[in-house]
């Protein structure tokens, strides 16, 4: 009983500690895109705690009920950043143009509830093909990757430059992730990404690299303000992103799902029972991601690597350390003490789940035969959304915002481009 008890707070731990990582990166890279203060990036992390655990508890609890962590989506951070960018060039104010993100979220949010709660969402799983699944997974975490690859080699300076020792310590932690992963056993398996973020968290402290950040005077208790960047705005461009993103939104909850169910399960849940529940639990993640002025929190596909990497298949620690990341939001102090956990750790035991991830698209992708057809499907969405990721930033300017918001999105157009395809070009197989 002692030891259930002693591995139920370890998976407790771990699961909380892969929340917090999941949420520590995204708030950085959007305060230093529209040019935050560091109190404001710190009010937006704790908003972010808040918000990922409600919203991990509710989809857990009521929603599509696996152990699968929400997080700030990496789609809807490249609607932020290419907004960042409009702005700058035409002059606008930086909180207008945060004002039209929470408006989007509002719209995508409603969306979201609507289709799940009438359930609508089930009349679009067949856009929704093991191809266009696999294709969304495979794209998203080769996106992302460039976001932890930054993350880890900590750049810095003008032209940008890696700091070297941070570097080295953290592909030290990600390869000590996967080698445990793989060749560890029992415990020090299930434990792998645990272990990897405190000994890469330690050994930054014993060589000075961390940095102290609290403050000398914080309310003990301290409540996440509504609508910090002001009332919510839209405009016809953003409406219409909303929509389109709406799409990627079911299929991220659905990608979520499906790798999920690969690693925790053979056995069927009622499949259209559960995106349901997920996207109109979605609608509300995103509701109170507006109301708290966040990113928007969707579950994370990646979660399966995770599962797969800690073999961590039960809901209650899951449950447990959502809540505990809600309510330790509301303490600026210990907000103050988890802000201290290297970004380019957390970076780097994400990049390792991210190698399951991989593993889990492609599983997906092969649920069918690769005929001629399939393959060229593949290769056209591939070589266009991962091409997109690699031209410059600022090549869509000329264009009119909803363009732009569209064509600077390698993972919206290359999964608008497969859907397409695999609805216009029917196989000719009876």
């Amino acid at each position: 009983m002692v030891n259930q008890r002693f591995y139920g707070s370890l998976s407790t731990f771990q699961w909380f500690i892969f929340l917090l990582a999941n949420s520590i990166a995204l708030p950085i890279v959007i305060g230093s895109v529209f040019h935050l203060s560091l109190e404001e990036i710190s009010d937006l992390m704790q908003r972010t705690f808040f918000v990922v655990g409600i919203s991990s508890f509710i989809q857990g609890w009521l929603g599509h009920r696996y152990p699968i962590a929400d997080g700030p989506a990496g789609s809807w951070v490249s609607v932020f950043v290419i907004l960042a960018g409009v702005a700058t060039q035409e002059g606008q104010n930086t909180y207008e143009t945060l004002q039209l993100l929470e408006g989007g979220l509002i719209v995508a949010g409603l969306l979201l509830f609507i289709l799940g709660i009438t359930g609508l969402v089930n009349r679009l799983l067949f856009l929704f093909t093991p191809l266009v699944t696999g294709s969304f997974l495979l794209i998203l975490a080769l996106q992302l990757s460039g976001v932890f690859l930054k993350g880890m080699m900590a750049l810095q300076g003008e032209p940008l430059r890696p700091d070297y020792g941070t570097t080295a310590i953290s592909f030290g932690v990600f390869l000590l992730v996967i080698m445990l992963s793989i060749k560890g056993k029992g415990w020090i398996k299930n434990y792998a990404v645990l272990i990897g973020i405190l000994s890469g968290w330690v050994l930054f402290a014993a060589v000075g690299k961390t940095a102290n950040t609290f403050s000398g005077s914080v309310p003990l208790v301290q409540l996440p303000e509504i609508f910090v960047w002001g009332a919510p705005k839209l405009n016809a461009g953003m409406v219409i992103t909303s929509i389109l993103f709406t799409f990627i939104l079911v299929l991220n909850t659905i990608a979520a799902v499906s790798a999920a169910k690969e690693v925790i399960s053979k056995s069927e849940k009622y499949e259209k029972q559960t995106i349901k529940r997920g996207s109109w639990a979605g609608g509300i993640s995103h509701f109170l991601s507006a109301l708290f002025s966040t990113i928007g929190i969707v579950p994370l596909p990646v979660s399966a690597g995770f599962i797969r990497l800690t073999e961590q298949k039960r809901i209650r620690p899951f449950l447990i350390a959502s809540l505990a990341l809600s309510g330790i939001a509301l303490i600026p102090a210990i907000v103050n003490f988890l802000a201290l956990l290297p970004g380019p750790i957390a970076s780097a035991a994400l990049l390792a789940s991210f190698v399951q991830m991989i593993g889990i698209a492609f599983q997906s992708i092969l649920k069918e035969e690769l005929d001629q057809r399939r393959l060229t499907i593949l290769g056209i969405t591939l070589l266009i959304g991962i091409g997109l990721m690699f031209l410059p930033a600022n090549i869509f300017q000329g264009l009119p915002s909803i363009l732009q918001y569209i064509f600077s999105n390698g993972l919206l157009v290359s999964t608008m481009i497969v859907i397409v395809l695999e609805q216009l070009w029917k196989s000719t197989k009876l």
